[in-house]
Order: structure tokens, then C-alpha cells, then sequence
């Protein structure tokens, strides 16, 4: 640490708010800027006190990693060695053609491509790294063909500010139509004509309230608006289902969802509803034909069941159950094709692929035997096939992706993950434990380590956890980690209540009144792994982002004593402060995981009980290094900012503490897969830097 290097203050301002007849003083509230909705499509109007502290901060970060410079390369140099530079996909067929993307050695941005469905010569539709040219920040959203295959759709983002626009595009040659339309969503949905486009705008506010339809090669400005959502606790979203058949219109916050559909043949119909949204019943379809196939957690199906309905009469009183619940076994995803339905569900914490026949109900799963392992299912563009496509990996076993036949149960392999530098799986040991908790629950934990490494307590052990929105971290391969596995640490991912992994149930059991629930899995989880001699407390850096940087936030004010350091990127801190401006692009949609403290005192108060910047005490704190983007719409940069200068301001002890914030991006961090890699090199550098110190 280069200890000559003063970390700067932020001035304390007071700013005295009340709330239920409570009184709190915030004195950096005023990193939050006025014009932030400004800020986010234009970084350059940022007020000056504000960006001064920011890049003072960022100097400073600047100057405490200068020492691990050269590490930092050797890392990233590692990193990139384990990526196949020139990798590519494997190209899905969807009618005359099969579409897919592909990666150019030194390309920092995908490629995409299509090839004449039994192969042949390339046709590149969009160039990333052209498309990039001349631009600090550069972000490919949706991409997709129209049903004729004459043109793409596909939207970008230069701010990372999440803001896309949508361009349309001569898929044959590749030239875009002489206009944008801005503010969307970021992708496109076709009618079956492929005459028109549907696409979601983004507000004032960073909501997505307003769904249109435009029709090719007319002015944006003409587009009619199809459905308005008025609720601003709600999300909405586009797409189709497997079929083709429907376009669906979906709506839905943490907890309730409403769908209605518009025949992608009849594509200037009225929407037609599902079923109207009831507070705490989710559900989603697909179809074929007349049916609809809805996956729900309506009638007490707490891990969700399968019904049909008829489309002409879809409404509730008309659902007839397919795949009945049963507790514990979680359904996650269903998919329809023309003679068979695909589910993904977990049960025990580990995943499966159910594979249904519609003619007789015949169904049969497709599952593996290690301890702990990552499943993912692709629907494809196809409805009339045979064969479905799925990924397999695990924390030792690189990605591998499969075509597998539904009528022969072939499973070909198409594509393995390839490490260039290489890999061999036999000098890693990945475990599952089951970390007690207070209350008697168990903790699931996903261990890496490599064989020679001496468990005997003396290993550093990086400690990643999320545990928000039901979210599951799969046990997948990540060669990220290997360099911090290879010079000796523990990797470890804390499965703990927030997520899925578990059921339902491990869900709601960490979320709003029971949110506390998370923060001491994840300390059970830190204990358990010094219990067993993987590690000691002053050698685990814990690290998560985003709902998991709250986590980090929380842990930190808890347990400060067990945890050498703490890496929070983009981290959700100023809970309370977040959940009573309704102004905020997330926050009305929030409020049912987190719960509503601007009409409710109990949340209040509950929320208050833990939100990390509002918790900061006079104590000694570990080593932290927080991340923000400056145009993040999700967690705003002030988030960090604030919570790093309470640190600062309160905090007791002499362990480094650090802010960097990107001044080129939001939620994502760096666009770019290398630059991505830079930042991950710098963050595993602050890992092991902690660790030298420990």
C-alpha cells in the first residue's frame, strides 16, 4: 500500500430528513445529483463538486494499486490466455439458415453470423468491433432475424446507462435503415409478416412503460403506442413463444407477473389478457395451437406446477394441471414444441432437464452425477424439431454444449469449452458442503481448490455470494478464478436464502422481513469454512455485486472480525434512502422484495435495521475496495460514493478502503470482454493483496 497517498474526504454536508415522525441526518447526500436522469445519457453534465470527488477517489485507487501493477498484467494475461480468442458458437438452424456469434482474435465485441443451415459460407450480419469504432463504452443488446430472414433487429448502448437504440438492418447487405429509435429496451420483436416491430421505451425514469409497434420503414415517430403499464412497480417485456405462433406481452415485479398476447399473424390486434395479475401469483406461457402451456405458482404451488388453459378462454377458472407441484422439486423454465415439452427444475440444489411427450405424457429426465454442476437449456428457433440443445459444466468441468434428440435419446456432443493455455480437471477438487445456521437451516457451499493446496486453515479463501431475487449462482466453471485457485486460494460460492437453491422457500425465507436471513447465511458459511480448516477468518475476501454488494455492506457492519477484506462492485448500499425516493428507476418495482418503507413503518424500520451506509459505526472495518459506473441506471454511482465516504468519515481502523468508479459505464462494468477482463485482473490483485497482508 503506498502509505504516503492521503485518501480523500467528502465535505460533510447535513441534510435532515423525517420519515414516520423519525428523524435521520445524511451528510453526503448531496453526491446524489439533481440531474442524474441527465447524467445518465450524458456523463458530461455532472456537477463539478460531485465529479471532483469521484476522480479524487479514483486517484487515490489509483495510487494504493500502483504496487500490484505488474500483477495485474500477469493476471490478465492469464485470463485472456484461457479464452479461445477466435471462438464461436455453435450456430443454431432456424429455417433456410443457421444463425450464430462469434468472437475475432483481439475483438473485444461478439460477431454476428449466419451460415445456409447445412453449412457453407459465412454471412456476417453485425460486426461489434466495427459497430464500436470511436466509442469509450459500447454494448450489443437484443439481436434478432425477422421470420422472413430480409432483416435484423438489433439495439446497442454507447452510454451504460441502459438506455438502447434500436436500429433495423438489410440482413443480405448488412446495411442499417436510415433511422433509430431511441430509449428502447434494447431488442425487438417481429410480427409474423415481419412487417412490424414491437419494442419497449424506457421513460423519463428508466422504466419500461410503454409498448409499440412499428411498422418497417416508417418515421419512429408514427409508432403506435400497443399497451401502457401505469404501474410504476411494474416491468415489462416483449417477446414470443417457442412457436412463433404469439407475441407476449409481459408484465411483472418480484412476486406478480400479467401476461396478454397479440396473434403474430393478426399483429395490429388488441392485446388479449391471460389472466388478470393478483398480488403474489407469477406465471408465464408458451403454446401450441389452441393450448397455453403456464407455468405458475397459483393454488398453493409454492415451487410452481404446469397447467394448460384454452387460448380462446385462458382466464384462471379455466387452468387444468398438466404437471402437478410437488414441494421441494423447484420448476423453473417449461418450453413447447410441436410433440414435446422440456422443463428445467431443481431439486436437492442440483439441476435437471424433464423431457415430456404431449401424445401419451411419457416423460424421462436427463441428469449428472457430480456433487455440484451448472445445467442450462436453450429453447432455439425451431418448434417442429426433434432435437433440443442444453450446456453442462461444473466448477472443475469446462462448458460443454450438447444436441440432444428427444425420440432417440442421442446426446451428441457439438462443443467443449476450450482453455487454450490448458486445463486439466484432475488437479482441481470441487465440494458441496451444508453450512449450519443459526435456526437450524443448512447452507449450501460450492468449493474449488486444487489438490495440493494444504487445508490446514493457513489458505486464503475468496468467499462470493448474490442471495436477492431469487437468483441462483450456479456451481459453473469459471476460468476466471483459476489464478486466484492457482496461487493457492479456496474459491468458494455461498448458496444462502435470497436465491432459489433450495426451493422457493429458500427464497422468500431471505427476502424482505426475513432479508437479515442472507447476511447470516453467508457468515455461517464464512464459520463453517474456518471449522473445517479450509481457511481463517483474517484470510477470507468476501466479494458480490449489485444486490450481493448490499450483502457485502451488511457483513461488513455484522462481522467486520471475519473477513480480511471485502469486494463490493456496484453495490446496493443506501437501501433505505433508495427505497423511499419513488423517483429512482427500480425502486416502486422493488418494493416487493425488499418491502415499502414509504408506506409501511415495519418496513421502514426492518430496512432500517440493516441498510449498510446507515449502519456504518465507529468500529474497525476490513480492507474494502467498492466499484460503481457512473451512468449505472440500477445502482446509482452515489451509492458507493456515500457509503465510502461514511466509511471514511466513521470508521475506526487503518485497513485500506478504496472507491473506484467508472466514469465510462454502468451496472455491467467495462463493455469490451478484455476490458471486462482488466477489471476482474484488478479486483483479483485486491484479493491478493489482502491476502499478502493477512
Amino acid at each position: 500500500m503506498k502509505q504516503d497517498a492521503l485518501p480523500p474526504r467528502a465535505a460533510a454536508r447535513p441534510l435532515t430528513l423525517e420519515t414516520h415522525g423519525i428523524t435521520r441526518q445524511d451528510d453526503f447526500a448531496w453526491l446524489r445529483a439533481d440531474n442524474w436522469q441527465e447524467v445518465m445519457k450524458d456523463p458530461s453534465v455532472l456537477d463539478a463538486d460531485i465529479r471532483s470527488y469521484l476522480e479524487a477517489e479514483n486517484a487515490y485507487h489509483e495510487a494504493q494499486m500502483a504496487p500490484t501493477k505488474t500483477l495485474q498484467e500477469k493476471l490478465f494475461a492469464e485470463m485472456r490466455g484461457r479464452i479461445k480468442e477466435d471462438d464461436s458458437s455453435v450456430p443454431a438452424p432456424d429455417g433456410p439458415f443457421a444463425y450464430g456469434l462469434k468472437y475475432e482474435t483481439g475483438g473485444q465485441q461478439p460477431v454476428f453470423f449466419r451460415t445456409p443451415r447445412d453449412g457453407g459460407a459465412e454471412t456476417v450480419l453485425l460486426h461489434g468491433d466495427k459497430e464500436a469504432e470511436g466509442t469509450a463504452y459500447f454494448r450489443i443488446g437484443g439481436v434478432s432475424q425477422s421470420t422472413d430472414h430480409a432483416l435484423i433487429a438489433w439495439a446497442y448502448d454507447d452510454k451504460g446507462s441502459e438506455y438502447y437504440s434500436l436500429k433495423l438492418r438489410d440482413a443480405q447487405s448488412a446495411k442499417d435503415f436510415d433511422y433509430a429509435i431511441e430509449d428502447t429496451g434494447g431488442g425487438g420483436v417481429f410480427s409474423e409478416d415481419s412487417r412490424y416491430v414491437f419494442y419497449v421505451r424506457l421513460d423519463a425514469n428508466h422504466r419500461p412503460s410503454k409498448l409499440f409497434r412499428h411498422e418497417v420503414g416508417s418515421d419512429p415517430a408514427s409508432d403506435v403506442l400497443v399497451y401502457e403499464e401505469k404501474d410504476a412497480g411494474f416491468f415489462m417485456g416483449v417477446g414470443k413463444t417457442q412457436s412463433g405462433d404469439t407475441i407476449v406481452i409481459d408484465i411483472h415485479d418480484h412476486e406478480t407477473s400479467e401476461v396478454w398476447m397479440i396473434p403474430a399473424t393478426d399483429p395490429t390486434a388488441e392485446p388479449v389478457l391471460v389472466a388478470e395479475r393478483e398480488t403474489g401469483i407469477e406465471y408465464s406461457i408458451d403454446d401450441h395451437g389452441d393450448t397455453l402451456y403456464i407455468l405458475t405458482n397459483a393454488g398453493g404451488a409454492e415451487d410452481f406446477k404446469i397447467v394448460t388453459a384454452p387460448k380462446g378462454n385462458p382466464g384462471r377458472e379455466n387452468w387444468s394441471d398438466l404437471v402437478p407441484h410437488k414441494a421441494g422439486c423447484l420448476i423453473l423454465s417449461h418450453c413447447v414444441y410441436k410433440s414435446f415439452m422440456t422443463r428445467l427444475e431443481r431439486e436437492d440444489g442440483l439441476p435437471r432437464i424433464v423431457i415430456r411427450r404431449l401424445a401419451d405424457n411419457i416423460e424421462y429426465s436427463i441428469a449428472f452425477d457430480e456433487e455440484a454442476y451448472s445445467l442450462g437449456l436453450g429453447g432455439g428457433y425451431e418448434f417442429d424439431t426433434s432435437t433440443i440443445r442444453f450446456t453442462y459444466s461444473s466448477m472443475t468441468t469446462p462448458s460443454q454444449t450438447f444436441d440432444y434428440n428427444v425420440e432417440t435419446r442421442e446426446r451428441v456432443l457439438r462443443k467443449e469449452q476450450e482453455v487454450p493455455s490448458g486445463h486439466d480437471a484432475d488437479d482441481y477438487v470441487t465440494r458441496r458442503l451444508m453450512a449450519p445456521a443459526a435456526d437450524g437451516e443448512t447452507v449450501p457451499v460450492s468449493v474449488l481448490y486444487r489438490k495440493d493446496t494444504r487445508l490446514d486453515g493457513s489458505a486464503p479463501l475468496l468467499l462470493y455470494g448474490y442471495g436477492s431475487y431469487g437468483i441462483t449462482i450456479p456451481a459453473s466453471f469459471n476460468s476466471n478464478c483459476l489464478s486466484l485457485v492457482d496461487r493457492g486460494f479456496v474459491y468458494a460460492i455461498a448458496h444462502i436464502r435470497g436465491g432459489k437453491d433450495k426451493g422457493f422457500h429458500w427464497y422468500k425465507d431471505g427476502r424482505r422481513e426475513n432479508k437479515k436471513n442472507t447476511f447470516t447465511d453467508f457468515i455461517a458459511a464464512a464459520d463453517h469454512l474456518v471449522a473445517e480448516n479450509f481457511t481463517s477468518h483474517d484470510r477470507i475476501v468476501a466479494q458480490g455485486g449489485s444486490a450481493g454488494g448490499m450483502l457485502m455492506g451488511a457483513i461488513a457492519n455484522l462481522a467486520p472480525e471475519k473477513f480480511g477484506g471485502i469486494i463490493a462492485e456496484v453495490p446496493f448500499v443506501d437501501v433505505l434512502s433508495t427505497m423511499l425516493d419513488d423517483t429512482l428507476p427500480l425502486t416502486p418495482p422493488e418494493w416487493p422484495e425488499w418491502g415499502n418503507p414509504i408506506t409501511d413503518k415495519a418496513a421502514y424500520d426492518y430496512i432500517a435495521s440493516y441498510s449498510p451506509y446507515d449502519n456504518v459505526e465507529a468500529k474497525a472495518y476490513p480492507a474494502i475496495l467498492a466499484v460503481g459506473g457512473l451512468t449505472d441506471p440500477r445502482v446509482t454511482y452515489w451509492e458507493p460514493a456515500k457509503w465510502v465516504a461514511k466509511l471514511r468519515a466513521t470508521g475506526t481502523g487503518d485497513k485500506l478502503l478504496m472507491l473506484k468508479t467508472n466514469m465510462e459505464a454502468g451496472h455491467g462494468g467495462a463493455s469490451g470482454r478484455f476490458d471486462r477482463l482488466k477489471e476482474v485482473a484488478e479486483t483479483q490483485a485486491f484479493a491478493l493483496l489482502v491476502a499478502d497482508k493477512a
